[in-house]
């Protein structure tokens, strides 16, 4: 497909090197299209060089071809990498005066900012204004990673990763509807670990790489997406905000918090059913004989509990429950769909080599009141897509 890559000036452009690399080694025409102060950060010969086409800043070049006009038609997508603030303004009031704020103007296909700027500069008003209308118009605009920036400066404001912006782009690219823009999604992945001993816990194998392909797809479909994250170490996905937790006490803590303004909560962390009653402050020492036996007891319930909380609040948000199960998966899942009064549940089989840590996942989404969908073994993205595209008309 063919991509323009518009690149800002701001000290992040040299990141978009590493962007355009992607979009070439995956088969794509790239098209840089800089601005004249992007070129001060990374030069035209680089440009020209990673992507094998002609480079410039201005609509007075080869005007035969009406770049400022033909640029914009022809892509496929355009993805402004680092998206400056001064990018967003022009932007967003629809000024011109170079070959990219014009190729913005005439293009037709799905549009991509990835601002980056520091944190005072982000959280101007008038900033998040242009934001704002931007969004309104159908462009996605990723929110900013937080992190370190120029300087001795952390915040808000950091360009996240080349590959995570690549993968947002790559589900646009596929035709992500913009069914969830405007809404607040959160989303729980990893395994919970409660601890034994300071170097000893219960834990589980889950990875996070559902939970992370569900935060990926649903920033592309637009959402605003909190992602609480139970020890995994996996790439921050683009434009989520993260939230980092341990045990399930935690994750209860921040998933609770998170849902009071959410429109949908997607549990697909694996939650630890049961913790040790004591936690033993130092090592746990190995002795001739047989160690004592570690008692357990019940963690909190998260999903019934936002179950309960959303019919006491009287709220419409949708609850998305996950059932990881090794026998009579279809007979277990219709039991706790029932038992824990969610909208839809996620039931899958799990086991050695399937499901935790695997790229691909295979399915049963139960919906309340409603018949089960079936999701073919396939990329963990396809499994994300079919859930949210199950969410959405709901959150009416």
């Amino acid at each position: 497909m063919r991509v323009v890559l518009g690149v800002s000036g701001g000290i992040a452009a040299y990141k978009a090197c590493e962007l355009l690399r992607l979009f070439t080694e995956s088969g794509h025409e790239v098209r840089v299209v800089p601005t004249r102060d992007a070129l001060r950060f990374v030069g035209e010969p680089t440009w020209a060089a990673l992507s094998g086409n002609p480079v410039t800043t201005e609509v007075w070049e080869n005007v035969h071809e009406v770049p400022h006009v033909r640029i914009g038609q022809n892509a496929d997508l355009v993805i402004v990498a680092p998206a400056t603030a001064d990018v967003l303004a022009k932007a967003a009031q629809g000024l011109t005066g170079d070959l990219l704020t014009t190729t913005l103007l005439t293009a037709r296909c799905p549009v991509v900012f990835a601002p980056a700027m520091h944190t005072e500069m982000w959280d101007h008003p008038a900033t998040r204004a242009n934001v704002a209308t931007l969004r309104e118009r159908g462009a996605l605009v990723i929110d900013p990673a937080s992190g370190r920036l120029t300087g001795a400066d952390t915040g808000p404001g950091r360009l996240p990763d080349p590959e995570e912006i690549f993968e947002v782009c790559r589900r646009v690219l596929r035709g992500a509807p913009r069914d969830l823009a405007g809404r607040r999604v959160v989303v729980s992945a990893g395994g919970t670990r409660e601890a034994i001993d300071p170097v000893r816990f219960i834990g589980n194998r889950s990875s996070g790489l559902q939970g992370y392909a569900l935060a990926r797809t649903a920033v592309a479909r637009g959402a605003e997406v909190t992602l609480i994250a139970a020890n995994v170490t996996l790439p921050d996905p683009a434009g989520a905000k993260i939230v980092r937790v341990e045990s399930t006490e935690q994750l209860r803590e921040a998933v609770l918090s998170a849902a009071e303004d959410a429109d949908a909560v997607v549990m697909a962390a694996a939650v630890a059913d049961f913790r040790p009653v004591t936690r033993a402050t130092s090592k746990i020492k190995k002795t001739s004989g047989d160690p004592e036996a570690i008692r357990l007891t019940k963690n909190p319930d998260i999903l019934a509990e936002l179950g309960v909380r959303r019919t006491r609040a009287g709220n419409g948000a949708v609850i998305v429950g996950f059932a990881a199960e090794t026998d009579d998966v279809l007979a277990n899942g219709q039991a706790k769909l029932a038992r824990k009064g969610c909208d839809l549940l996620v039931v899958n089989q799990v086991g050695e080599h399937l499901a935790f840590g695997t790229p691909d996942n295979a399915a049963t989404i139960l919906v309340a009141g409603g018949e089960p969908v079936e999701v073919p073994r396939g990329p963990k993205e396809d499994l994300a897509d079919a859930l949210w595209s199950l969410v959405a008309p709901r959150l009416a």
